[in-house]
């Protein structure tokens, strides 16, 4: 079984949004696309208590994009972002969800961060993913979606760590930073990922 994985196609993280990555509406028509491919597809959301710590409004003096330690983990500070219950936590408008079986929240801790859709950034806790995922008998996952050098990113290397066969599309997701995200395709080819574009898909399923 192959799995179509929509990360965080939220409106914060859409340009406009509060915490939004260049050209990330751009990709939203091909994600749609893309869903006619797959049996199974699910997507992640991410849903923050209002005064989450990786926001920089929760730290004194500090402002976004500063960089501290949380709880033994490096924690980028954030603008205030995809707030449980906002208008900028709701999946984009333009992101068609009737295919969508599940959706798996993430980033509800106050204390730590959730960049993958798998766990939290101290892999403390499991968002019951990947227990999905087996028990819809998953071989493939191919993910999507935003951004590409964070949470598309560590979820990538959470499915790896979790054996399963794991593609990044890449022309279906867009990074914050691209120079981070090259750093991060070389980490995924070296932890036994694919990268690949959209318009080879068949060539894996």
């Amino acid at each position: 079984m192959n799995a179509l994985l929509i990360v965080d196609v939220q409106n914060d993280f859409i340009p406009g949004g509060a915490l939004p990555v260049p050209l990330g509406d751009v990709i939203i028509p091909l994600i749609n696309s893309l869903q006619r491919t797959f049996d199974l597809i699910v997507a992640t959301q991410d849903w923050h208590p209002v005064q989450h710590k990786s926001f920089a409004s929760s730290h004194a003096g500090k402002k976004p994009f500063d960089i501290i330690t949380l709880h033994g983990q490096e924690q980028v500070l954030w603008p205030d972002h995809c707030v449980q219950g906002s208008t900028g936590a709701a999946f984009h408008s333009a992101l068609s969800m009737n295919k969508v079986e599940a959706i798996f929240r993430k980033g509800m801790d106050l204390e730590i961060d959730s960049y993958s859709g798998f766990y939290d950034n101290g892999h403390k806790k499991s968002t019951g993913l990947a227990g999905y995922l087996r028990e819809h008998k998953v071989q493939r996952i191919f993910i999507c979606g935003l951004a590409a050098d964070y949470c598309v990113f560590y979820t990538a290397k959470d499915a790896l760590q979790e054996n399963f066969e794991t593609y990044i599309i890449e022309d279906a997701t867009r990074a914050i930073n691209v120079a981070d995200f090259e750093n991060a395709k070389s980490t995924i080819l070296a932890e036994g990922g694919q990268l690949i574009e959209s318009k080879f898909l068949h060539r894996h399923l």
